[in-house]
């Protein structure tokens, strides 16, 4: 698993999957354009929604959980990224939500 920047999130988006593993009540106050929320404690009855053919990007409030779930990922077979420093860094840069 490697950690990338929120930068490097905003570029990939086109090619890899942003996965928001926050909880519904997190995911109110924004969350990446076209991102696929899935709570965290849901991923295992919901791994079927995620195309292993797409690389991921898993992305959550401070980048604590999202590592956790990426190394995960990457162990079920999966090409999984954390973005660092979570939505906290995305919504600091100014970058969009929905």
């Amino acid at each position: 698993m490697a950690e990338i920047t929120i930068t490097e999130a905003g570029e990939r988006r086109s090619t890899a999957r942003i996965l928001d593993v926050r909880e519904d009540f997190e995911v109110e106050e924004g969350m990446i354009p076209e991102a696929l929320h899935i709570p965290m404690d849901q991923l295992q009855a919901r791994l079927s929604e995620l195309d292993p053919a797409m690389p991921v990007i898993v992305v959550c409030r401070s980048g604590n959980r999202s590592a956790r779930v990426a190394d995960a990922l990457n162990g079920a077979g999966f090409s999984a990224d954390t973005m660092a420093g979570g939505m906290i860094a995305w919504t600091r840069a100014g970058f969009p939500t929905s």
